[in-house]
């Protein structure tokens, strides 16, 4: 039996490692997910073989619970607030990996209340990140669901507190690994320290800076979780948490760069937070129908459609992908221009498109996109705001300064489909809109888009 579950565990681990190798492309993404979830199905299954008889009645009512649970939120959840279930989920991982830690360490206490320090070094570190994640993903969660503002949450001394709390618990940690006092105490104090730096580290962080956040609060808890692996002597914990911890690191670097800011001053700096000098927007706003508009793309050679987080609240990708084919229909050269950090999550324009099974060549990342925007008849921005600003290149007050964006408006022609004039999640204006060149079609961007289909259909 103990060889079996050790091959499990080796399959279960080779699963894991091709599943992050296919999720790198999205054609591949959905059996790179199908293989990672076999094989985390395969670690559960031989995990509860290795369990005391007694306990397995228990075990698989609560899997069945959850499991449940989890299939009723993936077929009831808008793709809309998909950010915010993998905030929460992320969140989820993290107080796991806590808890399980907490409770091995209060259970191996040994005489006078030291702990071995095979537990005692990984517990304490799994107490503290997975707690910090598991609360700054809730921060997350709640200003992605808008519970709470988008916009930084500042106040006086806010680093050097959390500095004060960050050395709190090191220190109580430390002193338990010392002997100087009694673990169990000293573990529950450590949760309950990184619980409130988990708070106070995210608050700070803007709206703009949410895709990196997640990315980072994943990593921590991957780490958290390879951390339990060695509180629990589990070579596949350890594996699988490197592989998320790992890779979480790397997409919140990439992404980093992408927006061309340090990983500290994304973390640190309240990306978003209104500075003097950023200047009052001039110019007029200039109103369009989709008529208009509908002319204006069907005598075009070459469309950029860019969408934004506009389109996942409107759930307008499958008009998109409608409105794209009619356009390539009539010869015209459909391209997307995709911003690294669009919308609330990393990749959340690329799931939205693959769900509306828009082909990938057609997709652009930035890099590619910005040299072909000089070259293009219209831009199609759709709910995109902060990403697509040019007041991050041209104006040194604007708090986004210095972050690359989709140079839009170096084509020859804007049209912005939004409600309202209101400003993105950063909070920042965009003189985009009030560019001569730019034209305004308000409303549902899910409307809009099949009036557009509609006009396009009548002028065949």
């Amino acid at each position: 039996m103990a060889n079996l579950a050790e091959g499990a565990d080796m399959l279960a681990a080779v699963l894991f490692v091709l599943g992050i190798m296919l999720l790198r492309k999205p054609a591949t993404a959905r059996a790179g997910n199908g293989l990672a979830a076999l094989g985390m199905a395969i670690a559960l299954a031989f995990g509860v073989l290795a369990i005391p008889l007694h306990h397995t009645l228990m075990i698989a009512i609560v899997f069945a619970a959850a499991a449940a649970a989890g299939a009723v939120v993936a077929r009831i959840v808008k793709m809309t607030a998909m950010p915010q279930l993998v905030a929460l989920f992320n969140g989820m991982g993290g107080g796991a990996a806590a808890l399980v830690a907490l409770v091995v360490m209060l259970h191996a206490t040994g005489t006078g209340g030291r702990l071995p320090a095979l537990i005692a070094i990984p517990g304490f570190f799994t107490l503290l990140i997975g707690s910090v994640s598991f609360a700054g993903s809730l921060v997350a969660f709640a200003k992605l669901q808008e519970w709470l503002s988008g916009r930084p949450l500042l106040f006086r001394g806010q680093h050097l507190l959390n500095l004060v709390v960050l050395l709190a618990a090191l220190a109580a940690g430390l002193a338990a690994l010392a002997g100087l006092a009694p673990a169990p105490p000293l573990a529950a104090l450590v949760a309950g320290l990184a619980v409130l730096l988990g708070f106070l580290f995210v608050l700070p962080v803007g709206g703009a800076d949410m895709p990196v956040i997640i990315s980072f609060l994943n990593s921590l808890t991957g780490l958290a979780a390879a951390a339990t692996g060695f509180v629990l002597s589990s070579d596949l914990l350890i594996v699988a948490g490197a592989l998320v911890g790992a890779s979480g690191t790397i997409l919140t670097l990439i992404m980093s760069r992408a927006m061309h800011r340090s990983l500290f001053s994304a973390l640190f700096a309240g990306f978003g937070q209104v500075q003097a000098g950023a200047g009052r927007l001039d110019g007029a706003m200039h109103a369009t129908s989709a008529d208009e508009v509908a002319t204006l793309l069907a005598y075009s050679r070459r469309v950029v459609i860019v969408p934004g987080y506009g389109m996942a609240v409107a759930r307008a990708q499958l008009e998109v992908k409608d409105l794209a084919d009619r356009l390539i229909e009539r010869g015209v050269d459909v391209r997307f221009g995709i911003h690294p950090v669009a919308g609330r999550m990393p990749g959340h324009m690329n799931v939205l498109l693959a769900e509306a099974n828009v082909p990938y060549d057609r997709l652009y990342e930035m890099e590619r996109i910005n040299p072909e925007f000089a070259r293009t008849d219209v831009v199609l921005v759709i709910g995109a705001n902060d990403v697509t600003n040019p007041a991050a290149r041209t104006n040194p007050g604007s708090p986004i300064y210095g972050m690359p964006v989709l140079e839009v408006d170096q084509a020859a022609a804007i049209v912005v489909l939004k409600r309202s004039m209101a400003t993105g999640f950063a909070g920042v204006d965009n003189p985009l809109f009030l560019m001569d060149k730019t034209l305004m079609l308000f409303g549902d961007a899910r409307e809009s888009v099949a009036a557009l289909v509609q006009e396009l259909r009548e002028a065949v």
